[in-house]
């Protein structure tokens, strides 16, 4: 028998990381150009050159190096500092079961003596659906569980789902095709203009205001400390313009039938598009971005993790695909609404104006508007006349004797009630099933029963009366607030009094003047700022003065917790029982005082729970 050599297993998967150092933070020293401008020295413009130069210092100070990064390879999962030595391993030997949390992505580690959470996969440089398959590549047993560490089977499905069509992709042939497209992410030239202008225009009058305290002449400890103050606000504006050009650099994307982001197409397997880590432009720490794209290999490896923040996701996905690479989505499959709508129909159904479905004895028919039947459909051809919800929307659908199914539709588009059709075609005879309405009357009855029944039943929670809880922003955040208004008005009121009066007698009165403008408009914005206010009754926003911005009622109310859906700051979200976003928060209480305040008057927090007691049955 001839001997069968199984190459070995060389899958690697490496967590993205910053080459090199990454962007200098800088702001600590801005204070050296205020530190320096106090020391006197001469001549003038020597003075004024070294505080302009220590001003931009903190753009040309090296940062520091990224930390490490994880791999996962033959050997195991690793953390390896830029050397290659590994800090911490977990070798195959000794991982029983890797889990990943359905919602936070968080990796576990089951081994012999317990679990080790590592932290959440985009953080670690992962994509999820990537990290899955080359685990499962690997030998390694890994399963997708929910927050309690039970199985969840549907999130699993979906990984498994991406695996198998990424198996499928990679197999076929691929032949490119097509003239160079080049994909450019969404971005507004006015925007990042205007941002330039802007900071520009504050930085050069940073800088003029220490040129021409050096130009009058030698400066005096007055003068040298303004410019000090203005050498200071010129670099703080000069960081956050280069840090919000960073983050909003442009993203192009140069697809090819040659190759695409300079990978080869003829190496390229498939590409993986979804959710997943990218590289902060400051920090150069691995976070997560909306869009990303892992390109894997005929052998189903990874070969790049390619970033496209700000890219249409339809305009890419359907680029690389026009060019005849493979294209996997992350996103839930969802069906066409051609699949079940009138384009479903026989034809006469859209030609008839104003038609619809009618029940009669002799089965079911299709009427216009005068009511006269143009399509019959006799009932001994009908096997089963099922009535489902998809999507949220009643839909009718339709089996002859042999099971086969030749009528799909919403009952929108038949121009019939959910209710009218069950009851005529029971009247009349026809086979009509209604799981979701006899479940729901099934528990309602139970739900009564149980409530007779009972000898002793346990009264709910009766929330507390009271005029409820009034809760306000941080302390932390009204500082912040009081303190950036003061700084402006500061430097405002310093600049009027150089301008007019001249610096030396600018401090006598720009200093107290600005900080009591700025701490005098602070109060007034604050002593009028809207709160919140939980009670029984329910939710609303009030002023300190009284005003009630909006209020909610305790029904309307399905749950009160934070969304991190959206890029930016998270925000405090109002959620109807149905899931509809009714509420945003601009500001941010204390989360813990919101959470007991939403326990003692009985208001729900955190998103609303799908997983309760149903409705009825749309349309019912």
């Amino acid at each position: 028998m001839e001997r069968v050599t199984i190459p070995p297993v060389d899958h690697e998967l490496v967590g993205l990381r910053a080459e090199g150092r990454r962007p200098p933070g800088g702001a600590p020293f801005s204070l050296l150009a205020l530190a320096f401008a106090l020391i006197p020295l001469n001549p003038p413009w020597l003075w004024a050159s070294l505080v302009l130069g220590f001003s931009v210092l903190p753009l040309v100070t090296p940062g520091a190096r990224p930390g490490p990064s994880w791999r996962l390879s033959p050997a195991g999962l690793e953390l390896a500092d830029r050397d290659g030595r590994v800090v911490q391993g977990y070798s195959p030997g000794r991982i029983q079961e890797l889990s990943i949390s359905a919602d936070e992505l968080v990796l576990t580690v089951h081994h012999k003596f317990g679990t080790t959470q590592l932290g959440t996969l985009p953080e670690m440089g992962f994509e999820p659906h990537a990290f899955f398959v080359t685990a499962r590549r690997l030998g390694l047993v890994i399963r997708v569980v929910d927050g309690d560490f039970a199985p969840d089977p549907d999130e699993e499905q979906d990984y498994l789902d991406v695996e198998a069509s990424l198996m499928a992709a990679v197999v076929e042939p691929a032949e490119t095709r097509g003239e160079p497209v080049v994909l450019a992410s969404r971005l507004q030239r006015s925007a990042r203009l205007r941002l330039v202008l802007l900071g520009g225009a504050a930085i050069a009058l940073a800088w003029t205001m220490v040129v021409l305290a050096a130009v009058q002449g030698t400066p005096t400890p007055a003068s040298r400390f303004g410019a000090g103050l203005w050498a200071l606000a010129g670099s703080v504006v000069l960081l956050a313009l280069r840090r919000r050009l960073r983050r909003n650099a442009p993203v192009h994307w140069t697809v090819s039938a040659e190759e695409v982001q300079g990978l080869p197409a003829s190496s390229i397997g498939a590409i993986l598009l979804g959710p997943g880590p990218e590289l902060d432009a400051m920090t150069g720490e691995p976070d997560y971005a909306p869009l990303t794209a892992v390109v894997f290999d005929h052998r189903l490896r990874v070969m790049g993790h390619l970033h496209a923040r700000g890219v249409d996701e339809f305009q890419l996905a359907h680029t690389l695909d026009e060019h005849g690479y493979k294209v996997i989505s992350t996103a839930p499959a969802s069906p066409r609404p051609s699949e079940y709508g009138l384009e479903g129909l026989p034809e006469i159904f859209a030609q008839v104006p104003g038609g619809r479905l009618v029940v009669g004895e002799d089965g079911l028919g299709w009427a216009d508007m005068a009511g006269d039947v143009m399509l019959k459909m006799p009932a001994d051809r009908i096997g089963v006349i099922e009535l489902l919800t998809v999507d949220g929307h009643a839909w009718l659908r339709v089996y002859d004797n042999e099971g086969e199914e030749f009528l799909t539709a919403p009952l929108k588009a038949l121009r019939i009630a959910r209710t009218d059709l069950r009851e005529k075609a029971r009247s009349a005879g026809l086979p009509v099933t209604d799981a979701e309405y006899e479940a729901y009357l099934s528990a309602a009855f139970h739900g009564a029963v149980s409530t007779l029944a009972a000898e002793d039943p346990v009264p709910p929670p009766v929330p507390e009366a009271g005029p409820g809880a009034l809760l306000d922003a941080t302390p932390r955040s009204r500082m912040w607030g009081y303190g950036i208004t003061s700084a402006i008005c500061l430097l405002v009121a310093m600049t009027a009094a150089w301008v007019f009066t001249g610096f030396g007698a600018a401090l006598a009165w720009s200093v107290p003047g600005g900080l009591l403008a700025g701490l005098a408009g602070a109060w007034l914005y604050d002593r009028n700022r809207s709160q919140l206010r939980v009670s029984m009754h329910g939710i609303a926003s009030v002023t300190r003065l009284g005003r009630t911005d909006w209020s909610l009622r305790r029904e309307t109310v399905g749950g009160i917790g934070i969304d991190h859906s959206t890029e930016g700051v998270p925000r405090l979200v109002v959620w109807s029982p149905g899931g509809r976003v009714l509420r945003r928060v601009t500001f941010a209480p204390d989360l813990s005082e919101l959470r007991r305040a939403c326990e003692k008057y009985g208001l729900p927090w955190g998103p609303p729970d799908r997983s309760g007691s149903a409705a009825p049955p749309p349309e019912m």
